[in-house]
């Protein structure tokens, strides 16, 4: 039986779906309302977003590259500079009537701003432009309702875009506008209304937190199990489009979706590989980041990137091609900073991708900054890679090997003959590194284990000598 929705659910339905009129292949108009260098360089000073350090043409490629990600028919794409934002519309007057104009002979039915507009922008460039606009988080919440494919993802977006609509329902319900809230004459126009669906929202936000919580209980759960036969978690982070889903295919011999779009896939992926000397790890992909990534969504992505919270190794693959690579870079690091992740250089690997891409001189010169150049199995300097080529990822390997080693101590054992149970529990619990035989069968073996396993090593086998400090 087909159950029937009242009509305030019917509403907050409408609400929590991503934008539900933007249809895929409409005209689109991509508007980059940027500031000139020198306010964005103010701004960077005083702790924003570090806009100095991109290209307003790259800015302006990345939004059209957010909208084609959803099958947009974008007609052009314009920089639109901004010396001064504007409360009303964020743009000049002059600006917002020469844009009018594109608009009507181009006959575009939506304008992407790339930018954050405020409830009152969003409605006034609405009228002065004849068609829908959205901005920069509006956008990037259409993409990830249209990517979530698990309970999980789905109950995020829904929760991020809730919060997005509260502050909009003005704008959302002009039909309020006829009716009138309140008692007497102290109500506004659809003041009640507008309230009661503040209220539905607020509601339907708390259960979703409700459900959110049980999923992050019951991925501690699947973490907790995992500790009990641990592996170490080796997590993919980076900016979008930079090839992370290519390298975690190519590691794990996965189908994980992979293609040249931005945020081709948004649900995280874990999958168990082994490494050429035998050590088994969990390699988990995770959602791409990107720069002036709402708030919203890094508060309502966190129990998603839980496995990045707790890994042990974090690779931060980054597309060296790109030519706002270091500005990527500098994103990511700030989104895992307010994500309140650990970024020092013991843990995180860097991995410079898309090698294939670049020309000659500049291959060469990135080889020599990379761990190729100073052959240094356990170096701190990045590993260039090209996912799709392979090349670099015998280097790669050897470095997430030597990595996981650095964490672990070393020990000499000495076993008789006759202990066979305590030989088999080595091999089950630690890495036999080496294993040597006297001529009466007395064995001297080195082992690596983990930190996790180490007490009860020592508990088991009292007269084992470290041989090295974990650093």
């Amino acid at each position: 039986m087909t159950e029937l929705m009242t009509p305030g659910e019917a509403r907050l339905q409408a609400m929590a779906a991503p934008e539900g009129d933007i249809a895929a292949a409409t005209h689109t108009l991509v508007i980059g309302p940027y500031l000139g260098r020198a306010a964005a360089a103010a701004r960077s000073a005083t702790g924003a977003s570090p806009e100095a350090l991109r290209s307003s043409e790259a800015r302006l490629d990345e939004a059209a590259g957010l909208a084609a990600a959803i099958e947009l028919d974008v007609v052009e794409a314009i920089v639109a500079p901004v010396q001064r934002i504007r409360p009303s519309t964020y743009l000049g007057k002059g600006r917002v009537e020469e844009l009018a104009g594109v608009i009507r002979a181009r006959e575009i039915g939506l304008v992407v701003m790339d930018c954050a507009l405020s409830p009152v922008q969003q409605r006034n460039l609405e009228k002065a432009f004849g068609c829908k606009v959205i901005d920069r988080t509006g956008l990037i919440l259409e993409i990830f309702g249209r990517r979530a494919s698990t309970r999980e993802g789905t109950l995020q977006v829904e929760h991020a875009h809730l919060a997005y609509q509260r502050s909009r329902l003005v704008r959302s319900w002009t039909h309020l506008e006829r009716q009138r809230g309140g008692f007497g004459f102290l109500g506004g126009p659809g003041e009640t209304q507008i309230e009661a669906d503040r209220r539905m929202i607020q509601e339907r936000m708390t259960k979703i937190e409700r459900e959110l919580d049980s999923v992050t209980r019951t991925r501690g759960l699947h973490r907790q199990s995992r500790a009990r036969v641990p592996y170490p978690i080796v997590a993919l982070v980076g900016y979008t489009n930079a090839g992370k889903s290519t390298l975690f295919n190519i590691l794990t011999k996965a189908q994980v979706m992979a293609q040249d779009m931005l945020f081709a896939t948004l649900d995280p992926t874990a999958r168990a590989t082994k490494l050429p000397h035998g050590e088994t790890v969990i390699l988990s992909d995770t959602v791409g980041f990107i720069s002036e990534l709402p708030t919203s969504l890094i508060a309502a992505f966190r129990a998603t990137l839980e496995d990045v919270i707790h890994a042990d190794i974090l690779l931060h693959v980054r597309d060296v091609a790109h030519v706002d690579s270091e500005a990527q870079a500098e994103d990511v690091g700030s989104v895992l900073r307010e994500l309140g992740i650990e970024t020092s250089a013991s843990r995180i690997i860097e991995v410079w991708n898309k090698a294939d891409l670049l020309d000659a001189d500049e291959r060469n010169r990135l080889l020599n900054l990379s761990t190729h150049g100073r052959n240094d199995r356990d170096s701190d300097a990045p590993v260039l890679v090209s996912a799709v080529t392979g090349e670099g990822l015998d280097v790669l390997t050897a470095r997430i090997e030597a990595r996981i080693a650095r964490q672990r101590s070393t020990f000499a054992v000495i076993l008789p003959p006759e202990d066979g149970a305590a030989l088999h529990w080595l091999y089950e619990n630690a890495e036999v590194l080496d294993r040597r035989e006297e001529e009466g069968g007395t064995m001297h073996l080195a082992i690596r284990i983990a930190p996790e396993k180490e007490p009860r090593f020592l508990n088991r086998f009292a007269g084992a000598r470290r041989l090295n400090r974990v650093g």
